[in-house]
């Protein structure tokens, strides 16, 4: 019996690529066989040139995955430090706004303290006082240290001078306010007679026309207003700016001046031998003659008699000068509960004081 002949197999692998020329292309040839025996071994062949090009991958990759772990930790560096930059101009952002809260609120006392030191001044013209000799006139304000430049310096430079100047402020009004208390421990008396007050209290009432000169709503000629005019409500209490005693109260006679019967009904009061106060164009009077008030006593009601255009108090008061006559000085200086608009001129008139053509007391008031 003839046995059948065994061929062998055909091989999965390919033959060589034959070369132009009759020659072969030398390939690299790799097997990957599987844990089963049962599927099919693979093969893959390279050339030399792609063997070549995925080294080259490799290299590059190796390359680039060591300069990763060696920039990693420099790049989380400088994420972080940008975060916290970040964080760190925040916190100047919201400490410089606090700064400029702080600098504008030094500005706000800064002015404070000038009104203060204006109320100062005031006590010392009523009650005669020289604050050219005080010594709470200081000096300038000691000078600003240097300051690191930022984007602040003009806002750290403007408070450390408003500090200063605010520090030297305070320091001069408590040396005044010193020379004020003792002032007033020394001479008891001359402070009760000092007309201090304001005659109309509240905030009820306006200022119509100032102390000085002005055009008569009359006559319409320029002439010197002795008092300041005070519009208030018909029937607004007065009251005394500092004890004394009635001098006058009532009408003044046509037939004795025209001029004193214009200020309708009247009320003057002594306050020692220095001050006389005048409230003029009043409705109801409240004191007679001889009577003796004190410092906010009811001596008489707004109203609009005499030469009057509406219900308003006329206010004087006349502090004796060196030649014994009554002058007339603006009532604004003396009224120290009450703070004007136009304070800090009226202050610097006061030291210069020029009074005009003013009517003198007669007898009959200057007693």
């Amino acid at each position: 019996m003839q046995l059948p002949v065994r061929r062998p197999a055909a091989s999965s692998r390919r033959a060589p690529t034959p070369r132009p020329g009759g020659g072969e292309r030398s390939r690299i040839e790799v097997q990957i066989h599987p844990g089963n025996i049962r599927k099919r071994v693979r093969y893959l062949f390279f050339t030399r040139r792609q063997v070549a090009l995925l080294g080259a991958v490799a290299a590059l990759w190796l390359v680039l995955t060591a300069g990763a772990a060696v920039l990693a930790p420099r790049v989380a560096e400088g994420l972080a430090s940008r975060a916290e930059y970040r964080a760190l101009r925040a916190e100047r952002d919201r400490q410089g706004d606090r700064l400029e809260a702080l600098v504008d609120r030094l500005a706000e006392l800064r002015g404070r303290s000038e009104s203060l030191r204006l109320r100062v001044d005031k006590i010392f013209l009523a009650y005669g006082l020289s604050s050219a000799d005080s010594r709470g006139q200081g000096g300038y304000p000691a000078p600003v240290a240097a300051v690191p430049r930022s984007i602040y310096a003009n806002d750290v430079r403007r408070g450390l001078t408003l500090s200063a100047e605010l520090a030297d402020e305070l320091a001069a009004v408590g040396a005044f306010l010193e020379e004020v208390h003792a002032f007033e421990q020394a001479h008891g008396e001359q402070v009760r007679l000092t007309p201090s007050a304001s005659p109309l209290r509240g905030e009820r009432f306006v200022l119509t026309s100032p102390f000085g000169r002005r055009r008569s709503p009359f006559t319409k000629n320029l002439d010197f207003h002795a008092g300041v005019d005070l519009a208030a409500a018909s029937g607004t209490a007065i009251h005394a700016p500092a004890d004394g005693e009635v001098v006058f109260a009532g009408r003044y006679p046509l037939n004795r001046s025209v001029g004193w019967w214009r200020y309708g009904n009247l009320v003057v009061i002594a306050h020692g031998d220095e001050f006389r106060t005048l409230f003029g164009h009043c409705k109801d009077v409240k004191v007679s003659r001889g009577q003796r008030v004190s410092q906010g006593d009811v001596i008489a009601t707004v109203g609009n008699t005499g030469w009057s255009t509406s219900p308003h108090l006329h206010y004087e008061v006349r502090r004796r000068d060196a030649a014994g006559e009554f002058e007339p000085i603006d009532p604004r200086i003396y009224i120290l509960d009450r703070r004007w608009r136009d304070e800090e001129r009226v202050l610097v008139a006061a030291r210069t004081p020029d009074a005009g053509n003013y009517e003198p007391l007669p007898p009959l008031l200057a007693r």
